[in-house]
């Protein structure tokens, strides 16, 4: 009686696996499918910060984004680097503040 009622619910769950809504294109999406953000997004203003050549310190980017400094480490850490699987490196001159860029 048990090992059929555990074997019932085994196929169940082998079946939703297999019927999973796919993408458009027919592939299965991934759950971390990264998407191009939104124009004019505050995530899209600090990638395009973290683009230019002299990058943007932890200062600038909470002056821009009126953000404190944990939710900007926060973003640059999680959204940035997780999510998006963006290359982001710091550089901390001698005598300097550190600098925040994103590399190809």
């Amino acid at each position: 009686m048990i090992l059929a009622v555990l074997r019932a619910a085994i196929e169940r769950g082998e079946s939703r696996r297999r019927s999973r809504p796919t993408h458009p294109a027919g592939e299965l999406r991934s759950p971390r499918d990264p998407r191009a953000p939104r124009e004019n997004s505050k995530e899209a203003q600090l990638i395009g910060m973290l683009r230019r050549p002299e990058g943007a310190t932890i200062a600038q980017m909470m002056t821009q984004m009126a953000w404190m400094a944990h939710t900007v480490r926060g973003v640059l850490a999680g959204a940035l680097k997780k999510r998006r699987g963006l290359n982001v490196i710091s550089e901390k001159p001698q005598g300097g503040e550190r600098v925040y860029r994103l590399v190809d």
